[in-house]
């Protein structure tokens, strides 16, 4: 039996929503985006487990974990989706379902964040749909996880 548990993985910086750069992130705060995932989640009547942290072992290690608890993850890797292999391969390694999410549009920014490492593991992309793209990558990602995705 699949678990009805999704993994929401936060990177670095992203403990700064409602502070950083409202302008191009918005107001809302972590705590509200764990919220928002969360009731999407209920909605579908699956858990939650949240992790946020500044430290790519940390987030690593909550991806491993999660291969033995979780049927997928939503992630918004923050700068590490340009930089980071390491975070890729985790997600490639655990085999489970991915939703890549990114509050802006990383395509309309920097030409260094147009390149994504996590792209090519990530079945779902929901990019520069605010905060609430959050809440569409959980129903497409369980969409796919319960097979009632689009072909």
């Amino acid at each position: 039996m699949i678990p009805r548990r999704l993994l929401l993985v936060n990177g670095p910086n992203l403990n700064l929503l409602g502070t950083r750069e409202p302008a191009l992130y918005g107001s809302q705060t972590l705590a509200d985006v764990e919220a928002l995932v969360r009731a999407a989640a209920a909605g579908r009547g699956f858990e939650v487990e949240a992790v946020q942290s500044n430290h790519e072992g940390v987030l690593i290690d909550a991806i491993h974990a999660a291969r033995l608890t979780c049927a997928g993850i939503v992630i918004n890797p923050g700068g590490l989706t340009h930089t980071s292999v390491v975070l890729r391969d985790a997600l490639s390694g655990v085999a489970l379902p991915v939703a890549e999410v990114h509050i802006s549009n990383v395509l309309e920014r920097e030409a260094f964040r147009h390149h994504s490492y996590v792209a090519d593991v990530a079945l779902v992309h929901v990019i520069g749909e605010g905060v609430g793209g959050y809440a569409t990558a959980v129903d497409r990602l369980i969409d796919v996880i319960t097979g009632q995705a689009d072909g």
